[in-house]
């Protein structure tokens, strides 16, 4: 459907399948030579050094991804500009407020082993994963928003109304859809007046 891509940016699932955390080909020996680093206006994504950022990406939309826990992060103040990540849940990292970038592996165990004997289940999971969330939030990770997308309806409407990226929600009329904010919504309108009547 024209548009429906626009809906996630071109960088996300790019994003979310690049190793990262690699020695740097070019700058391998210098102290941050790591390559935690990822463009959000280069087409060609891979993961680079903070020198190659100096060098190549220097007047471009950069990114640092961090680790918490063996697993790749993104402070939420680097990405809002760009993404909406409202749904995931977050954690506070060295006073910086982060989210997953990707699904992790579920504790081994049931819920009411992770969570005490008394527990029966967690109050808040991830829609996909099923991962016990600590608030109320609806995944838990970026990956986990993005595949509730994939499982959406194909209109634009029901991506919209998923809940997906709300800049972009914004911007369909720059995308080149024909759609705009209000239409969507007065299409939801008349959609919640039916399932009403019914």
């Amino acid at each position: 459907m024209a548009g429906e891509t626009q809906l996630v940016p071109p960088w996300l699932e790019p994003l979310l399948a690049t190793p990262f955390f690699s020695t740097c080909a070019t700058h391998g020996d210098a102290p941050r030579g790591e390559c935690n680093m990822f463009c959000l206006d280069c087409p060609a994504a891979a993961a680079f050094c903070f020198y190659c950022r100096s060098v190549r990406h220097f007047d471009h939309r950069t990114i640092q991804i961090r680790r918490s826990s063996y697993h790749d992060v993104v402070r939420v103040s680097e990405v809002q500009g760009a993404l909406d990540t409202t749904g995931v849940q977050t954690y506070v990292i060295n006073s910086a407020r982060v989210v997953f970038l990707n699904e992790r592996p579920l504790p081994k165990g049931t819920a009411a082993s992770c969570f005490g004997a008394a527990a029966k289940s967690p109050a808040h999971v991830c829609e996909i994963c099923s991962r016990a969330l600590l608030d109320p939030f609806r995944f838990c990770s970026l990956a986990c928003k993005v595949r509730k997308r994939a499982r959406a309806t194909k209109s634009e409407c029901g991506l919209i109304d998923d809940g997906f990226f709300r800049l972009n929600c914004k911007g369909l009329r720059k995308a080149g859809t024909s759609a705009s904010c209000l239409q969507l919504k007065a299409v939801r309108g008349k959609e919640e007046q039916q399932q009403q009547q019914q």
